[in-house]
């Protein structure tokens, strides 16, 4: 059975008001009011479309985002996990497998995590893992609590590694960071969705957008196990100082990129084999 067409005048509105995908957003729109069953769902509609209109990001509007398969719950201001993060998530997947075909159970971390979407997916794709997630937003920590605890991760609120227990320092297989890396001068460039819509604090990465990312790269070794890897996204663009900074940071550094996703990652690992623990469950 198909979906019901999306309402004509609604679909009208949403592209007069620059919705690309306008019969998709109407329908979602649509269907976010007919699961929450409001008293008036007629007036629930009208609000939601105006907010819409004036320039909400739709994900915010519907509570959720698609990412990765899943739907990542949201909470007003937090970012939006974008498609070409889907990259950052697949490799941070693909290397914790690695750790658990050894027969451990991977430590991973989500660093700036908003709202969790990088960690649900591996938790998801590359189970059991040992999963931590900190992001110094506190929406953003709410959120990915709702999305991580019930996969059994731990969420902390705080900057940096400074909201990391002490004792995975030196013991972390996979770390996952998208960081901010927008110059501070062109977050007024940015579309209004994000810019008036997502905090701040996700998206200025300071004079050149690589003051996190220094931050990160500078201790990133110290956290990771032998053979562990820092993953953080960056731009085209940045990627050869993004990259710098890892191998700077003692690590042993690459750059990947995703044409079809528009993603670009850095990863660094740490020299050395991982001594065997967290042994995997039968």
């Amino acid at each position: 059975m198909h979906a019901p067409e999306p309402d004509a005048g609604l679909v009208a509105r949403l592209r007069a008001a620059g919705c690309v995908f306008a019969e998709e957003e109407a329908s979602l729109l649509e269907a976010a009011v007919a699961e929450s069953q409001p008293a008036d769902a007629a007036t629930d509609l009208e609000h939601l479309v105006a907010r819409r209109v004036a320039g909400e990001p739709l994900e915010q509007l519907l509570g959720w985002a698609e990412f990765g398969g899943r739907r990542i719950l949201l909470e007003p201001g937090v970012f939006v996990p974008r498609r070409r993060t889907e990259l950052l998530a697949k490799a941070a997947t693909e290397l914790a497998r690695a750790v658990a075909a050894s027969g451990r159970v991977p430590v991973v971390v989500d660093l700036c995590c908003g709202a969790g979407a990088i960690g649900a997916v591996v938790a998801d794709a590359a189970g059991p893992v040992d999963l931590v997630a900190a992001d110094v937003d506190p929406a953003a920590v709410l959120a990915a609590r709702r999305n991580l605890e019930p996969r059994g991760a731990r969420v902390f609120e705080g900057d940096l590694f400074a909201a990391l227990p002490g004792d995975l320092m030196g013991g972390v297989d996979v770390l996952a960071v998208n960081a901010p890396y927008v110059p501070t001068a062109e977050i007024a460039m940015m579309p209004p969705e994000a810019r008036d819509h997502e905090a701040r604090i996700a998206l200025d990465g300071g004079g050149d957008g690589l003051d996190v990312h220094r931050r990160v790269a500078a201790s990133a070794a110290r956290w990771l196990a032998p053979g562990g890897c820092l993953l953080i996204e960056t731009s085209r663009g940045q990627s050869g100082t993004t990259l710098s900074l890892v191998e700077a940071g003692g690590l042993l550094g690459r750059i990947e990129v995703d044409d079809e996703r528009g993603g670009t990652i850095v990863i660094g690992a740490r020299a050395g084999s991982a001594a065997p623990r967290h042994p995997t469950s039968a």
